[in-house]
């Protein structure tokens, strides 16, 4: 059975007439009439009778109408499925992010998304989920998200990744501080204030912390916490100095906060993080380009406040 004769059959039962059936499906009479002797001649049963001039279905008719018609309500949802791919990718975005770059960076980033959608293009489905960088490795090796942003001091094993950003820390302290009048920070100058670290795994603590030794000095750390967001924001409040990547610093220079370059480089890392293997869907890809446009912008505004 050929899916020409089960369209003819399709079309019969919602017009009734070959005369019909042919307008629906464009073709003539006598091609519907064949395919109609075909089908029955297949089925081996009547499927219609004749009627003075009408096709009247048969029972097996209206039960055969009944399959007929849940096949092709699901190649309908299924063509409908298709376009939506084509113009639209799966239109969702499963997002996880730690707090160093999910607090400021991926809202800008989402904005800059809308904008670049415009009206007439749907809106994804947007989970953003802003979690510790093991949260975030978890669920990216799971599946669960498309995408994810962690820090550098985890394993990688079970995913797949690379080098989102990585860029110098910057010196961050309140208006008015002693250190705000220098262009750049001396590593053994940050021993000689109250510190805000962030914890002892991080890498740029501990990179910060050779390079006291190699000076002879250590940090006098007031308060430790794992989320740059923190320090920034005890910073802008007069709690003491910290030393931050800056696009976390970029979220609070705009409030007050001082910023400044280190005199020596120590690296922050932001890893991309991808499900081992997997494709990303059209919508995800367009995001993570904006994603990059949206660095580039921000590391140029970041130069601004560091005079």
């Amino acid at each position: 059975m050929r899916f020409t004769e089960i369209e003819t059959f399709r079309a019969l039962m919602r017009a009734g007439s070959t005369r019909k059936a042919a307008a629906l499906l464009h073709v003539t009479q006598p091609a519907i009439s064949q395919s109609l002797k075909r089908l029955e001649a297949q089925a081996g049963m009547l499927l219609f009778q004749r009627t003075g001039g009408r096709l009247v279905p048969t029972p097996e008719a209206h039960a055969l109408w009944t399959e007929v018609e849940r096949v092709f309500i699901g190649m309908e949802a299924i063509e409908h499925r298709m376009r939506s791919l084509r113009d639209f990718g799966t239109n969702q975005l499963e997002l996880s992010c730690y707090p160093a770059f999910g607090l400021g960076f991926m809202p800008r980033a989402l904005e800059r998304l809308k904008a670049h959608r415009g009206d007439n293009s749907p809106w994804p489905q947007v989970s953003l989920q802003v979690l510790s960088s093991k949260d975030v490795r978890d669920r990216v090796a799971k599946g669960v998200s498309d995408f994810g942003l962690m820090a550098d001091e985890l394993p990688l094993e079970g995913i797949d990744h690379s080098t989102f950003a990585r860029f110098p820390g910057v010196v961050v302290m309140p208006q008015g501080h002693a250190l705000a009048r220098f262009k750049r920070v001396e590593p053994e100058q940050l021993a000689q204030v109250p510190f805000l670290a962030l914890n002892p795994e991080d890498p740029s603590h501990r990179g910060l912390e050779t390079a006291l030794a190699e000076r002879g000095a250590a940090l006098r750390v007031m308060v430790q916490t794992p989320y740059a967001a923190s320090v920034c924001e005890m910073a802008v409040r007069g709690l003491g100095v910290g030393l931050v990547n800056p696009i976390t610093a970029l979220d609070y220079a705009e409030r007050g906060l001082v910023v400044r370059r280190l005199s020596v480089d120590v690296f922050f890392s932001c890893v991309l993080a991808l499900p081992a293997g997997k494709v990303l869907s059209t919508t995800a890809r367009d995001f993570l380009s904006l994603m990059r446009r949206q660095l580039a912008e921000d590391e140029k505004r970041i130069q601004r406040y560091l005079r």
